[in-house]
């Protein structure tokens, strides 16, 4: 189970731009359209020795009137589902009254609790500390969101006084063979619990018109074709101004970890609807995780032939940057096409998981490079020299050379179809990292830098 998070703290305080800075997003929202900050958000942190879950807030002034004291109910309601608590002051304003009282107030909470020093950026860490030191808190770390400093080191501080996951009970628990973990995940109502039922060949997900009946993620085991599966339900994502009990609140927690645990996350959209803002963030948070993916239209028996032929130019239009997953255009009531959606699963889940060698992955570069040579950088050339398989689920390809901090978005693109169609690696994303001064014979210096990069192939289309 992923930890939980909550940045809390008076407006202002950079509580949303360290939610951005470990995220790696610009906005970092879950499930709801960008920019309310008065409500909660959740995100999967991308910084740390391990992923957890993060939940933003609006920011607490001590008003219990009005708007302000329904942000404060929320930012409660994020307080009591955490595991712990970062208290966000600004280190330029200094310490406030409010800061005082906020505390005050979660120290009578009971969470753990870590005080986070905002925009200290040329700042004597020991001296911008000091004044604060009267709020009695011993977990104290100075930090500057906006320019990533100190974040790392606050996350590796920070998980590690949290319980982490007992592998020995893990490795005794999972079995010789693999067993594919799926996620299903999409809006409330589209069909995600009738699609469990059908692949599990039992009523054992409650499954009603009514929209939110799933509250949690349930894990279900079963074989289909000689493969183990444990297929995870989970409760739908919907707007956050619809979401108002705890529980509801809670459940989109769930989905989150559900995803970050699994292997392949099948999306299911509902035809009838099209495809929505909260589509496009949840389909955002399944990138970032780096999970395989499989899209799932379901009640297509339903439409008749001009709306479907609308449903797909409508796909490829709001999906044209999800270039690499299959689409399946399902009835999960009545089963049509859900067989061809499991063989898309396994493949995908082969592609996600697949040993790439070192001597291909380095051939495929060099005829890559002679096809097309990276541009020019003030006279000089870019040397690609070899590659290698950095990590799975999702396939990482690292390149060595020089000069990679000028590699173009446009040619680290094409490298990327370029290994997606050689190698066949549909249905998961690829992560291209790049890294120079590797040569060995060189004397050892901090290097040139390193820069990553997600990026996506050509989309198959299941039908």
């Amino acid at each position: 189970m992923l930890p939980v998070i909550a940045l809390v703290g008076r407006p202002n305080v950079g509580k949303s731009t360290l939610f951005n800075s470990l995220t790696r997003t610009r906005n970092a929202l879950v499930a709801d359209m960008p920019g309310l900050t008065r409500d909660r958000q959740y995100g999967i942190s991308q910084r740390g020795p391990r992923p957890c879950v993060l939940v933003d807030t609006g920011g607490l002034t001590g008003d219990d009137a009005g708007m302000d004291g329904l942000v404060a109910r929320q930012v409660w309601r994020a307080i009591e589902e955490a595991d712990l608590v970062l208290l966000l002051v600004d280190g330029r304003a200094g310490l406030t009254a409010a800061d005082e009282e906020i505390a005050d107030q979660l120290r009578r909470a009971g969470k753990p609790l870590h005080l986070v020093i905002n925009k200290g950026e040329h700042r004597d860490p020991d001296l911008l500390s000091a004044e604060f030191h009267v709020l009695g808190l011993d977990e104290l770390h100075v930090v500057a969101a906006a320019h990533n400093q100190g974040v790392e080191d606050l996350m590796e501080e920070v998980l590690a006084v949290l319980p982490a996951p007992d592998e020995e009970d893990e490795a005794a628990a999972e079995p010789e063979e693999p067993v594919i973990k799926l996620a299903v995940v999409g809006r409330p109502n589209v069909g995600k619990s009738t699609l469990v039922n059908r692949l599990l060949g039992e009523e054992r997900m409650l499954a009603c018109d009514l929209p939110g009946t799933t509250r949690d993620s349930v894990a279900a085991p079963f074989e289909r074709d000689g493969q183990r599966y444990v297929l995870m339900d989970t409760a739908g994502v919907r707007r956050r101004s619809r979401v108002s009990e705890a529980v509801e609140k809670f459940s989109v927690i769930k989905a989150l970890q559900a995803i970050e645990q699994s292997h392949v996350v099948v999306l299911v959209l509902d035809a009838r609807q099209g495809i929505s803002d909260q589509d496009a963030s949840l389909l955002g948070l399944v990138l970032d995780s780096g999970r395989a993916l499989v899209l799932a239209v379901n009640k297509w028996d339903r439409l008749d032939p001009e709306i479907r032929t609308q449903v797909k130019r409508d796909l490829d239009w709001r999906l044209d940057f999800l270039d690499f997953a299959k689409i399946h255009f399902i009835s999960a009531l009545h089963g049509t096409g859900v067989g061809e959606l499991m063989v898309s699963v396994r493949e995908a889940y082969a592609a996600a998981t697949r040993k790439l060698a070192t001597p291909e992955l380095t051939r495929i570069l060099e005829e890559a490079l002679a096809a097309h040579q990276p541009p020019l950088v003030h006279g000089h050339s870019i040397k690609l020299r070899y590659a290698h398989q950095g990590g799975q689920n999702p396939p990482m390809i690292v390149i060595h050379g020089n000069r990679i901090e000028h590699v173009p978005e446009a040619y680290r693109r094409y490298l990327t179809n370029i290994y997606r169609k050689r190698l066949d690696l549909w249905g998961t994303p690829i992560r291209i990292e790049f890294r120079g001064g590797d040569n060995p014979y060189k004397p050892t210096s901090t290097g040139r830098g390193r820069s990553k990069t997600k990026a996506g192939g050509h989309r198959k289309a299941g039908r």
